[in-house]
C-alpha cells in the first residue's frame, strides 16, 4: 500500500487533534481562590510539619522551593496527588476529601509561584496526570 502525503498529512492531524493536550503548571491549572482555599486547610493540617512557608520541618519534606521542584520535575501534577492521597496526613492518612487535597495541591503551585489561571485544578486524577509538573519555564 503507497501512502500519499495528504492522507499523511490528514492522518497526522487527527491524531494530533484526538490526543489529549498536556499542560504545564505554567499554563494556569489552578484558580487564586482554590489556592487561597488550599491555605486555610494546610494551614490547619499541615503546617505542624511541613512549617507555615512550606519549607519542611524535622522529619517532613518541603513542599516550596529548589529541593521541592527538582524532586518533582518531569512527573504530572496527578503523581503529586496521589503521594498526598496516599500518604498525608501522616498521622491518618486519606482523612482529607479530594477536593481538600486538590485545594492544598493548588496552594503548593501558588507558593512555587507558579501562575494562577481561570479554571480550578480538577480532583480526578486522570486529568490531574495530564498536566506536566516542570521546574522550569520552558521557553
Amino acid at each position: 500500500m503507497r501512502w500519499h502525503a495528504g492522507a499523511a498529512l490528514a492522518v497526522g492531524c487527527v491524531l494530533l487533534w484526538s490526543a489529549p493536550r498536556v499542560r504545564s503548571v505554567w499554563d494556569g491549572v489552578y484558580t487564586e481562590e482554590q489556592a487561597g482555599r488550599g491555605k486555610t486547610v494546610y494551614n490547619r493540617e499541615c503546617a505542624s510539619c511541613h512549617g507555615d512557608a512550606l519549607m519542611g520541618g524535622e522529619e517532613a519534606p518541603p513542599l516550596a522551593g529548589d529541593a521541592f521542584l527538582a524532586d518533582w520535575n518531569g512527573l504530572t501534577v496527578g503523581d503529586l496527588f496521589d503521594r498526598i492521597r496516599r500518604s498525608m496526613p501522616q498521622d491518618n492518612p486519606g482523612r482529607l476529601s479530594r477536593q481538600q487535597d486538590t485545594d492544598i495541591l493548588a496552594y503548593m503551585l501558588a507558593a512555587n509561584r507558579f501562575p494562577a489561571g481561570k479554571t480550578e485544578l480538577e480532583s480526578q486524577g486522570a486529568a490531574l496526570k495530564q498536566i506536566r509538573f516542570e521546574a522550569a519555564k520552558p521557553r
